[in-house]
């Protein structure tokens, strides 16, 4: 039995510390059986394993360390339902009506959210469907969030979106620093901690079971489905599914998705409470144009600010001392305030940057590869891949249709990474 790696450190992030409340679950030990083993217990997983039990079958979830160590306990905690790829984008290339499902499966997404917020009574997770602002750089952005504006308006009649002017922007952001903006009324933030454990402790009162520190250390087939092999015990399962996401590498279990995805880290940091600030004064979740993108919300009474590009397998000081100093620049008055809380997080990015759902073969179903805009997108998947368990065969437009494709020369892709990242830098410094 091969051990899972690396261990699981502490996170030191500003949601574990304002957790309210940690359901215990215990570890898998012994001999099992049910209809379906999920593996990962993150968004994808949990609500899989609420959608399969509305289907009569039984699940189980095997998260490697504690529910919400990963991704879903440590993002920024924004709510949101669009795609890496524009959806005018997405219409040239693959049709319209590939779009509009796309833009439907995002709205679908975001009202998710607010439903299960709702049904588990997850007060903590203070949901807030305030929207998001994208805050252009530069002149050349501005002109193309127009455009967007006019296409989703135009094309999917989508009239959520309104451009913003400079004035309009300072007044809400308090930086002079953007030249105008894009506000989306759809969306909002959340504490995704505090989610991810609502969510758990929801399934865990509806007897669905869940195990921590029960890392999938190995996979066989028999002649009934599939062995899982844990650090404490078996499952025994017809199908499996994997929902790991850019913590894939963990152990051996789920090395044929591994080699799709590219972990990108993204660090994050908050501020001490702020008195008297009238900083993003609508609450909203807020994000630049540039393609090494930096994105801030207000956490409480507190000021966070993320951006990608820390690269490694571990936090860096770097990439912490970069965003302070981002933040700076960009409001002038956060130099005296201290930052509080440091930590980072991996991104499952994905060859063509899109999520994927599908199936190895006729025992394994995976979903992943949120590529950044998980909390919505990863909450809703469970629903689908509990019908794909069950033989149908969902339309989610790309997510479906398009094969999950290897990352080419995978074992030099941290250098790959850390290439692309410095040409999207020096592209935003010239300003295209």
């Amino acid at each position: 039995m091969t051990t899972p790696r690396p261990p699981f450190p502490d996170i030191q992030s500003l949601w574990q510390e304002t957790a309210s409340h940690r359901p215990a679950f215990d570890r898998l030990s012994g001999g099992h059986r049910f209809d379906v083993a999920i593996i990962g217990g993150g968004y994808t997983g949990l609500s899989t394993a609420r959608y399969l039990a509305r289907r009569g079958l039984s699940a189980v979830v095997l998260e490697a360390s504690q529910i919400g160590w990963g991704a879903s306990g440590r993002n920024g905690g924004v709510v949101s339902g669009k795609f890496r790829l524009a959806f005018s984008d997405i219409a040239s290339r693959y049709g319209l009506e590939t779009a509009r499902r796309m833009h439907d499966l995002g709205i679908e997404a975001i009202d998710h959210v607010g439903e299960l917020v709702s049904d588990y009574g997850i007060a903590d997770a203070d949901y807030r469907p305030t929207g998001s602002l994208r805050c252009a750089h530069n002149e050349i952005s501005l002109d193309g969030l127009k455009k967007e504006v006019e296409w989703l308006r135009g094309s999917l009649g989508d009239h959520a979106c309104t451009i913003l002017s400079p004035e309009e922007m300072e007044a809400e952001t308090g930086s002079r620093d953007f030249v105008g903006g894009m506000l989306n009324t759809h969306g909002g933030i959340i504490h995704p901690l505090n989610f991810v454990l609502g969510l758990a402790a929801g399934l865990k009162a509806e007897g669905i079971a869940i195990h921590e520190k029960s890392a999938v250390t190995g996979m066989r087939r028999d002649r009934d489905g599939v062995v899982l092999e844990t650090t404490g015990g078996t499952v025994s399962a017809r199908q499996v599914v994997i929902a790991t996401n850019s913590y894939s590498d963990l152990t051996p279990a789920t090395s044929a998705v591994r080699k799709s995805l590219i972990p990108f880290r993204s660090a994050m940091i908050a501020t001490e409470p702020l008195t008297g600030s009238f900083l993003l004064s609508q609450g909203r979740s807020y994000t630049e144009t540039r393609r090494m993108m930096r994105w801030f919300r207000r956490a409480g009474d507190r000021l966070m600010y993320g951006g990608r590009g820390a690269f490694g397998t571990a936090d860096s000081e770097s990439a912490f001392a970069a965003l302070e100093k981002a933040m700076v620049r960009q409001f002038p008055e956060l130099g005296s305030v201290s930052v509080t809380h440091r930590w980072s997080g991996l991104v499952a990015m994905t060859m063509d940057s899109i999520p994927h759902l599908g199936r190895l073969d006729d025992r394994v179903v995976y979903a992943l590869g949120y590529n950044g805009t998980g909390v919505a997108l990863a909450s809703n998947m469970g629903r689908y891949v509990a019908a794909m368990v069950a033989g149908e065969a969902p339309d989610l437009g790309l997510l479906t249709s398009e094969p999950l494709k290897p990352v080419p020369l995978y074992p030099i892709r941290k250098p790959a990474v850390r290439l692309v990242a410095g040409w999207y830098q020096f592209l935003d410094a010239i300003g295209r």
